[in-house]
């Protein structure tokens, strides 16, 4: 029993110890220098590109260590969320050895597209809380930038869009025009007036959310989560999420990564906005 009880000690404390970073040279030293909480997502920045030393000082392009592959190594190995088992140290290795490569180096620019927030935001319809997500991107803004809204996705959106596939679904027979459409007020009636839109109608759920502060019918509660998607990296897609825990892996880290091919970006964006 005393046995299992020092085991379990012994676990637990090992889970948060800093292990030894084997550098280039061979040398070793301790991760705790460099495992402050990444607070901010500006930090994250920071650290994935080299920016800053061990203690959280910037280093600047005229700093002999700005964006050393070395320091890189080191702190992109410790941006991950460690307690995610669906992140792969061998598909970690790899996307590190991406994106320090010597020869093109890969880093992340907080101006340039290739990056969005996801804010999931409370509001209150009928006096009922809804989450709806709202995804923010960066766009320039006469001397500086902004935050603009691009997209949103509701469950509550998306119930009115299921377009009917059968083949028994209502219709506007092709003779309508000649009746002068006497049968339009008994077709929208129906439930599900989708069934009446072309095969290329697309929802835009940004433009119906919009209408509806507008008109009020939801109202603005509050913000609970947000995160961050990044496709500056070639080849690769990753999202970062705030851990708010004890121990070292805490802050900002990296919550999924996965290869892409180029010509996929814009599938997997569109399965991030609709799939929530």
């Amino acid at each position: 029993m005393i046995r299992i009880l020092f085991l379990n000690i012994f676990l637990c404390v090992t889970l948060y110890l800093p292990a030894q970073i084997v550098q280039e040279d061979g040398s070793s030293r301790d991760e705790s220098e460099l495992y402050a909480s990444t607070k901010q997502v500006n930090q994250f920045f920071r650290r994935f590109n080299g920016e800053e030393d061990q203690k959280g000082k910037r280093f600047y392009e005229s700093d002999k260590s700005f964006r050393s592959s070395t320091l890189r190594e080191d702190y992109i190995s410790l941006l991950f969320d460690r307690q995610n088992r669906n992140l792969s140290n061998e598909q970690k290795r790899k996307f590190i050895s991406d994106v320090t490569d010597k020869t093109n180096p890969q880093f992340l620019n907080f101006r340039q597209d290739g990056w969005f927030a996801e804010v999931n935001a409370v509001f209150t319809r009928n006096g009922k809380e809804e989450n709806i997500l709202l995804f923010f991107k960066i766009q320039e803004e006469r001397e500086g930038y902004e935050w603009v809204l691009e997209q949103v996705s509701s469950a509550h959106y998306q119930q009115f869009f299921n377009k009917s596939k059968s083949e028994e679904k209502a219709f506007l027979h092709p003779m309508s025009h000649e009746l002068d459409f006497m049968n339009l007020h008994k077709s929208l009636k129906q439930k599900n007036a989708v069934d009446f839109t072309s095969d290329e109608f697309k929802v835009d759920p940004l433009s119906i959310f919009l209408y509806e502060m507008a008109s009020k019918s939801i109202q603005f509660k509050t913000v609970t989560t947000s995160r961050f998607h990044f496709f500056q990296c070639e080849g690769w897609y990753f999202q970062i999420a705030d851990y708010n825990r004890k121990g070292y892996n805490s802050g900002w880290l990296i919550s999924d990564l996965t290869p892409v091919q180029k010509e996929d970006v814009t599938k997997l964006k569109a399965f991030i906005y609709e799939a929530k």
